[in-house]
């Protein structure tokens, strides 16, 4: 034994504590999943529902959007967890930044109380976006009733010289 007292794991030990400690995590979610209870996930249950890359969801988790917890260094996700990710893709296939999403995230609360600030935050931002792609839908209209008025000059111009 090296000095301090610590014993020197070998390549082999290392590997087999690391996968022992992965099948302990999967098999507390597939132990919670058999027994009816669909409340945990792994990072692949995730990925397959939502049609993510484990890399993305590992992404989420470096910008503090989510946090699961850890089972011998295997991630496990909760319900909440799981909601918070579905509110992430959500957000983001509407264009909203992430530090808007995590603004609108943590506006919850660790046990919902902050449900109404929520609500009332997320009211504000969608009347601002409607109202700005009321306005991009308004200029476009313009602008193809004038392309069109070109065109169909274009048309009468070319059909007289035929």
């Amino acid at each position: 034994m090296p000095s301090g007292g610590r014993a020197v794991l070998t390549l082999a030990e290392t590997l087999v504590r690391k996968r022992a400690a992965a099948h302990d995590a999967h098999a507390a979610v597939a132990e919670h999943h058999a027994n009816g209870s669909d409340e945990l996930y792994g990072i692949g249950d995730l990925c397959a529902e939502f049609g993510i890359t484990a890399r993305a969801v590992r992404f989420y988790e470096d910008k503090g959007l989510l946090k699961p917890r850890r089972v011998n260094n295997t991630r496990i996700y909760t319900r909440r967890d799981r909601t918070r990710l579905q509110l992430i893709l959500r957000s983001k296939a509407i264009g909203a930044p992430l530090s808007e999403i995590k603004t609108f995230l943590e506006l919850y609360g660790p046990h919902g109380e902050g449900r109404e600030k929520q609500a009332r935050w997320v009211l504000a931002r969608t009347d601002k976006a409607i109202a700005q792609f009321e306005a991009k839908r308004a200029h476009i209209d313009a602008t193809l009733a004038e392309l069109r008025v070109i065109n169909d000059a274009c048309r009468r111009t070319l059909q007289g010289k035929s």
